[in-house]
């Protein structure tokens, strides 16, 4: 990273906290001229004031030197097979992919988009994995649909689990296409 683009990156950041320059050269223990040439770009911090500035401005040193939105669709398309683990534990089809998600959220191009919308459809097809065998035995249960079979309630979650495979799947070649996901059923947990 360039002078020029640390330099906004810290200008940045002590503006969205709602810091004086004054302020920050206090909390980092660097002198305010020293804050000044930084944000000018006119000087390259060293490690150690990179590492006062950051523990200023409650950040990773990382999150200071690695802030550049990159595209990058393998890691796009490795978040969108995650969800894959749902074969496993339908629950991990949640969790693992939230996991990656927030590793690189915002860091990404499309990875904020891609991990709510995915998210959100897991939930969703989670949901209807648990709620829709309930609903059938309620309803059979109390006469209004006629018995319901074992075999039928296997036949529901196997098509669930199929469609939800193929969505995944389908998805994954979008991404390598340039084309936009599309996640449907989901509840909008995530915005």
């Amino acid at each position: 990273m360039d002078n020029s683009q640390l330099a906004i990156r810290i200008k940045e950041l002590r503006s969205q906290k709602g810091m004086s320059q004054e302020f920050l050269a206090e909390e980092s223990g660097l002198s305010l001229r020293t804050i000044q040439r930084v944000e000018k770009g006119e000087s390259n911090p060293t490690g150690d004031s990179l590492k006062r500035l950051a523990n200023a401005l409650n950040i990773t040193p990382d999150d200071l030197l690695d802030w550049a939105i990159k595209e990058d669709k393998k890691y796009l398309t490795y978040l969108n097979l995650s969800a894959l683990t749902f074969l496993f534990f339908p629950l991990l089809g949640i969790l693992i992919p939230f996991m990656i998600w927030t590793a690189k959220r915002g860091k990404i191009k499309n990875i904020d988009k891609l991990g709510k919308d995915l998210i959100n459809y897991q939930i969703t097809w989670t949901i209807l994995l648990f709620l829709i065998p309930i609903l059938l035995l309620a309803a059979s249960r109390t006469g209004l649909i006629e018995s319901i079979t074992l075999s039928t309630f296997f036949i529901i979650v196997a098509l669930l689990y199929v469609v939800n495979l193929i969505s995944i799947l389908l998805n994954s070649l979008r991404i390598s296409n340039d084309k936009e996901v599309v996640y449907f059923p989901q509840i909008r947990l995530l915005k």
